[in-house]
This record gives C-alpha cells, structure tokens and sequence, in this order.
C-alpha cells in the first residue's frame, strides 16, 4: 500500500534507461584478448640467444607493433602488451633499407662491404627513435654472425 506502484511511467522510464546502459557498456568490451607481446619476444630471445646465424618468424595478432632495441610493444583493439628481451639490444628493421634485405633472408655480403659497415648500419638503426608500425602478420627474426659482426634483426 505504501510502496511506489509498479506501473508508474517513471519506474518503467528507470529500467529502459538502466537497460540501455547496460547495452551500451557490453558493447564497449573488447572482443579478443591483447595481442601477445610475451611470446612475440620469447621468439626474439631464442633466436639472439643463438651462438649461430639463425631465423624465426612467429605470426601477430596484432594492428601495430614497436620494435625497441631492449623491448617490443603490440597493439590492437582490446588494447597494447610490452614485452621486454631478455638478449638485447636487437636491431629494429624497418623500411627498404640494406638491413631489411638481410633481415628477409640476402647475404650480408650483397649488402655491406665489411662486418664493420654491417655493425655500423645495426647502431644506426637502434639509435633511431621508434615509433609504431603497421603489423604485416608476422615478426621477422635473423640473428647474423659475419665478419667479426653478431647483430640480430627483428622486422
């Protein structure tokens, strides 16, 4: 007798409100699970821990991707993973540079005069800033011993 009764517009008003709300946060909730940088860097560590030249490639379920020389960063819908190396620095890889080459299976020899200029061209790309790429399906990996030169690149 003393309560509000149940067919009043603004209990029904209420609960369309709460209802859409309800809605609109299901809707926001991601569907897949962030990308895995853990494993993306555990292929990484296997392939630089290698005394020999050595290449891996481990698939992406990611949009982008940020290749540090101590670390690498994944991003997609549900959000972003880091994952740090365990064996760094590696050397990131990127654009149509004589390192990319070598990074998708090229001699070092058909690219470089000496393991020096190799080694050089390898500080050179650690020392750039980096920045967030689009992610072509999968992580390149090569670890390379030439000429006196161990540098393991990662595109």
């Amino acid at each position: 007798m003393f309560g509000v009764p149940i067919d009043a517009w603004y209990t029904w008003l209420g609960l369309s409100i709460a209802s859409v709300a309800l809605v609109g946060v299901a809707a926001a909730l991601p569907t897949a699970p962030p990308p895995a940088a853990t494993d993306a860097a555990g292929t990484v560590d296997r392939t630089a821990a290698t005394a020999h030249p050595a290449t891996a490639k481990h698939p992406l379920d990611a949009r982008a991707i940020r290749v540090e020389p101590e670390g690498i960063g994944l991003r997609n819908d549900a959000g972003t993973a880091h994952a740090t190396f365990a064996f760094g620095p590696v050397t990131p890889v990127s654009g149509s540079d004589p390192l990319t080459a070598i990074l998708h299976g090229a001699p070092p020899g058909t690219r470089f005069t000496s393991g020096e200029a190799l080694c050089a061209a390898g500080r050179r790309a650690r020392d750039r800033p980096p920045r967030w790429r689009s992610a072509e399906g999968q992580l390149v990996v090569r670890h390379v011993v030439w000429e006196g030169c161990d540098v393991t690149l990662v595109g």
